[in-house]
């Protein structure tokens, strides 16, 4: 599973208040994002409040580190976002839904003004969510929401104050939070309209390359120990969802009718039935396998489309990263030029690369 950002959906929305055919929904994502960013404060005014718990002091803390960590070892953006915190007292920066046909993996996307199109939809609302997933499953699509606990809005809110730092995910483990700001960040670096997967596969890798490099040599002994059990749970998962993935879109292919119909609905059960056994030997507190647990529980097609768009191309990502020396700046360089070719060109450069 990713981070999953709406990318500059809330910045959008500011846009095109006056000229947009689906004013509701904008309308909720700009007063969504305002009353996000009116909520922050600067990290210093927390650190130096008698009232801020001393926990969040501590990630507030280690958060500014990473931070500096990000842009003197990984050439990210120096500039204001994460820079300044907001309590939001729920559980989820925004709610996406995502949609897909029954016998497709393929997203329905939404354009938007700066962003160009994307594979999902952003709601501040969980309600409004679910109601738009409902909607969209009475039309024949296969539907998901999911919880974001941070989106970019690609710098063009910095001279706001910039993305902020939230309680959704402040007390992430040291690898995981880490993750989470270099992946945001990435996307301010680099951004090719229309194309979900470049993007979040993009950040994808360099959240992936970034984390290693800090737990190797910023982080204790006990956040390694801590990280590499996490994150091989996450590894034994998206392996097992690769490989369902792999195999319905080869039933998709190559079959039809009932056929089709029975052949995807043994995948899933095999899908379930597998992820149960694998999941029978993490052990530990069962609270920290729910997400997982949900994903599976209501897995589909829009499910496993949405995950392919933060996995697909990251091997290509990372080989470019090899290719140019490990060298960031060349990296980033690299991705903007394939970033400016056609969509399919990229994608096939890509592939090759890996």
């Amino acid at each position: 599973m990713g981070f999953g950002g709406i990318a500059a959906i809330a910045l959008a929305s500011l846009l095109c208040l006056s000229g947009c055919a689906d004013l509701g929904y904008y309308w909720q994502s700009a007063t969504g994002h305002i009353r996000l960013m009116s909520a922050a404060r600067p990290v210093e005014e927390w650190l130096g409040d008698t009232g801020s718990p001393e926990r969040l002091k501590q990630r507030l803390a280690l958060s500014r580190r990473i931070r500096q960590y990000a842009v003197r070892e990984l050439k990210l953006p120096d500039n204001p976002s994460y820079h300044r915190y907001a309590d939001l007292h729920r559980a989820a920066a925004v709610w996406n839904v995502v949609a897909a046909p029954p016998y497709s993996l393929t997203l329905k996307s939404w354009c938007f003004p700066v962003t160009g199109c994307v594979g999902y939809r952003g709601y501040f609302n969980e309600t409004e969510a679910r109601a738009d997933a409902a909607t969209l499953a009475s039309e024949g699509l296969e539907t998901t929401v999911y919880p974001v606990p941070a989106y970019s809005t690609l710098g063009w809110m910095n001279w706001a104050g910039g993305d902020p730092l939230l309680s959704t995910f402040i007390y992430y483990p040291e690898g995981e939070l880490a993750r989470l700001i270099f992946h945001e960040l990435a996307h301010q670096v680099v951004y090719a309209r229309d194309d979900t997967t470049f993007n979040e596969s993009f950040a994808t890798a360099v959240e992936r390359l970034g984390s290693a490099r800090w737990l190797a040599t910023e982080a204790t002994a006990a956040a390694r120990e801590e990280y590499a059990q996490f994150d091989g749970r996450r590894k034994q998962f998206r392996a097992l969802a690769l490989a369902t993935r792999k195999r319905l879109e080869n039933i998709y292919a190559t079959s039809e009718g009932a056929e089709r119909d029975q052949l995807k609905q043994a995948t899933l059960r095999d899908f379930r039935e597998s992820y149960a056994k694998v999941r029978a030997g993490w052990g530990g507190d069962p609270a920290r396998w729910r997400g997982y647990d949900r994903w599976v529980a209501q897995a589909n097609n829009a499910s496993f489309g949405a995950q392919a768009a933060y996995d697909d191309l990251v091997p290509g990502f990372e080989a470019v990263f090899e290719r140019e020396g490990r060298d960031w700046l060349r990296f980033y360089d690299a991705v903007k030029r394939l970033a400016a070719l056609p969509e399919d060109e990229r994608h096939r450069l890509l592939e090759e690369t890996r």
